[in-house]
């Protein structure tokens, strides 16, 4: 049997990487910080014919984030491919320029994009190593590759990560086990940026697919539609 973590598994894109895996004989693991909308996104999947499981958890707590995982291994019997891509709200955010930009503005979206995926990371990564095959997947959107100043903390955070995963992809390098960056530059469904390029959430999961399969090789791949 092999496994997925879905991270921040919302109703587009989480779920839509749950299907584009689940479908092709994955259990899912399903992580986020909101234990209902996890339970409709399981019931959604199991209809389908999909196996998959809730693990409630923030990641903002770091501790929390590596029970769920834990828990998700022992369940069903190790993680194979780890995604992340949480998504924060504008209730949680404040936005920021760079010019206007306070150490604080950045700190909540480095532990909520960097931090948490590093103790992800740290926690399934041995079983990995040991087993010389596993994948590891980061989301951020396009801000971390070309920065907008509207998002300016934001996008430092997120650039932070980019960073951190390619690095990563360069120390896994003949392991056996890949990691890359995905960096999303189009509006997930619907646009909220009139004149914003949108795709659905099915055409951008395909992506994670590819990494995990036949493009192994690669570190980034930035979906702009």
């Amino acid at each position: 049997m092999t496994s997925i973590a879905i991270i921040g598994a919302g109703p587009q894109l989480g779920l839509a990487i749950a299907r584009t895996f689940g479908s092709r004989g994955f259990d899912v693991a399903l992580i986020s910080r909101n234990p209902g909308k996890l339970d409709a996104l399981v019931g959604t999947l199991a209809a389908e014919g999909i196996s998959a499981a809730a693990f409630p958890a923030d990641v903002l707590d770091g501790d929390a984030l590596t029970r769920a995982l834990k828990d998700a291994a022992v369940r069903f019997g190790g993680i194979d491919v780890l995604e992340y891509s949480p998504v924060g709200g504008f209730d949680s955010t404040v936005l920021t320029t760079p010019s206007t930009t306070e150490p604080s503005h950045v700190q909540h979206e480095m532990e909520f994009q960097l931090y948490g995926a590093i103790a992800a990371t740290q926690t399934v990564l041995p079983a990995m190593r040991e087993a010389g095959a596993g994948t590891l997947l980061f989301t951020t959107g396009a801000g971390s590759v070309d920065p907008v100043p509207q998002v300016g903390n934001v996008n430092a955070a997120a650039a932070a990560l980019r960073n951190w995963v390619i690095n990563l992809h360069k120390e896994l390098a003949g392991t056996g086990i890949q990691a890359a960056h995905v960096a999303i530059d189009v509006s997930i469904g619907t646009s909220v940026i009139p004149g914003f390029p949108t795709a659905k959430p099915e055409e951008i999961s395909p992506v994670y697919w590819e990494l995990h399969t036949t493009h192994r090789d690669e570190a980034e791949r930035v979906f702009s539609g």
